[in-house]
């Protein structure tokens, strides 16, 4: 029969080197219509390249109803393997589907098999590394694939390693490789003369143009994405299109938005794919907007108390947002998903540290990271780090001056942001950076360590890692902070000048009145915010105390 070519797809009949019965074989010997395995193979590639879903699906039900004992010397094993590998990237099954049918045909002696045969293995292989989160172990061995070069591998064997190669690298915060990948996956596709899988780069491509600060254009390309796939019905990818538009608004903190774009996400995956991580991932990323809508909602941003009906409101969405990560966790464990079972994990320790529930928020973020060590995941171990941080310095604020401890928490707080920041450097994720920066000057700036030269450097550097399309969460962290930082050089620089008997034009009465307002609030803080206390420690008037946080605006009219 010699080699068959399907748009340009290379499908050899000459690797017999697996030897032996392979049971993998007997799944689609028995199909009525496919006696013949090399035609069988086309067709399944032919819908690949195609993304007909729908068609690839039946011809696997079918096959898998039929399943019978009958044996079969493996002739096409390896070639089989790699198009069921692509097959359960497409949501057919799952991957233990796809590890039994590696059980049931082993490789064999790898010396036997066929040039072409040991490289459509070991890409098949690296399909499993990726779902399993081996990420290092998947990108060396598309290298060595792809180290052969383009004389052996038809286009649509170079477009697959490239697509799977850039997304182990976006995986792991390396960008600049995903998109060399990406781009090299597009002109295969490109040359095959198939629109949908240039689509499909089209998704990989936006998103990566898009931490690139390429908005437009990265929407220009979903969009031009959308229009090819729609007809084919294929949840997965319509729902990453969706799912990334709601990544790329809520950065530019419309939330609102954000959230329809992740619903519409998360309803097109349950429609065709409710048990997918795909799902779990809209469904994280649908709470963290909740999240950072709860934030927006929260009076402290203006230093004012919340009214009952206000706190009802944020208690409500926090919860909505925990009961997302609820049903996301479900999922990642099904399939046993520690990347995202740690991302779960993450969010779930902000809400909980925003909630007041600091011990809890504590336990979540240890697990979050002793997930991501396991795996290597940089970004994973980042972000937990992080919240770690913000965890310890809320402990050694809460305590100050009443518990012996509280120093411990304070230097634990510089600890854990500074390997979160040493983490995020081995990344391209400028983000997780910034973030890891923002932290870190709000712990130098805090009332226990008061370094706040060192504070300004790391918002100056958050400041150059957030493009003007940031004004999200970080945009109002980093706002924060600065505000901080300019009240504290003012404080500074006040306190100076009275000690060198420098009161300017002002009365005593009126630095009196200046030493008041910086005194009573913090004060105020360290009594748990209760006025009679306050008074009877500073010995002044209740209404004085009241009048002077409000002036700071720490309590509402």
């Amino acid at each position: 029969m010699g080699v068959q070519q399907i748009d340009n797809v290379s499908l050899s009949d000459s690797d017999e080197g697996l030897g032996g019965h392979c049971p993998l074989y007997a799944i689609f010997r028995t199909m009525t219509q496919h006696e013949d395995m090399a035609l069988l193979i086309e067709e399944l590639q032919l819908a690949l390249v195609k993304r007909d879903v729908q068609r690839g699906f039946k011809l696997l039900d079918e096959a898998l109803a039929n399943l019978s004992t009958m044996k079969c010397d493996a002739r096409h094993s390896s070639a089989l393997l790699l198009s069921l590998a692509q097959w359960t990237d497409l949501g057919y099954r799952d991957l233990p589907f796809l590890d039994a049918l590696f059980a049931q045909c082993p490789p064999g002696d790898r010396g036997q098999l066929s040039v072409l045969a040991f490289f459509e293995t070991r890409l098949a292989e690296a399909y499993r590394d990726l779902a399993s989160e081996r990420l290092e172990s998947c990108i060396e061995g598309i290298d060595l694939v792809l180290r052969v070069g383009e004389g052996l591998f038809s286009n649509y064997f170079l477009f697959v390693a490239n697509l799977w190669k850039c997304r182990a690298h976006r995986k792991r915060g390396e960008y600049q490789h995903a998109l060399v990948h990406i781009i090299a996956a597009k002109e295969a596709a490109e040359r095959l003369g198939a629109p949908k899988l240039v689509a499909v780069t089209k998704i990989h491509e936006g998103w990566l143009a898009f931490q690139n600060g390429q908005v437009q254009f990265a929407l220009q390309l979903l969009d031009e994405a959308e229009v090819e796939l729609q007809p084919t019905g294929h949840a997965l990818s319509l729902g990453n299109i969706e799912s990334a538009r709601g990544r790329f608004v809520r950065r530019s903190g419309q939330y609102a938005r954000a959230i329809r774009h992740f619903q519409n996400a998360i309803d097109i995956y349950r429609s065709g794919y409710p048990e997918h991580p795909n799902l779990a991932r809209a469904l994280v990323n649908a709470a963290y907007v909740k999240r950072l809508m709860a934030l927006d909602m929260h009076p402290n941003k203006a230093g004012k108390q919340a009214s009952g009906a206000t706190h009802a409101k944020i208690v409500s969405v926090r919860r909505e947002a925990l009961t997302l990560l609820a049903q996301a966790e479900t999922i990642y464990a099904r399939h046993e998903h520690q990347g995202g079972t740690g991302s779960v994990l993450v969010n779930a320790a902000h809400l909980h540290l925003e909630n007041g529930d600091i011990g809890q928020a504590s336990v979540e973020g240890n697990r979050a990271f002793d997930l991501g060590e396991q795996k290597n995941d940089q970004i994973l171990m980042a972000r937990a780090r992080n919240v770690q941080a913000m965890v310890e310095l809320e402990l050694s604020e809460e305590q100050l001056g009443e518990e012996p401890d509280v120093a411990l928490h304070a230097h634990l707080a510089v600890q854990y942001s500074e390997t979160s920041i040493a983490l995020a450097l081995q990344t391209q994720n400028k983000r997780l950076l910034a973030e890891a920066y923002i932290t870190r000057g709000m712990i130098a700036a805090s009332d226990f360590h008061q370094d706040l030269e060192p504070a300004r450097e790391y918002a100056t550097k958050a400041t150059t890692l957030l493009s003007s399309n940031d004004r999200d969460h970080l945009f109002n962290s980093l706002g924060t902070l600065k505000r901080k930082l300019v009240d504290a050089t003012r404080v500074d620089e006040n306190l100076r000048m009275w000690s060198d008997g420098q009161l300017g034009n002002k009365s005593f009465q009126q630095v009196q009145e200046e030493f008041a307002e910086l005194v009573i609030p913090k004060v105020w803080l360290s009594l748990d915010k209760n006025i009679s206390a306050v008074a009877k420690r500073l010995s002044i008037s209740p209404k004085k105390v009241r009048r002077i946080l409000r002036n700071a605006n720490l309590l509402s009219e």
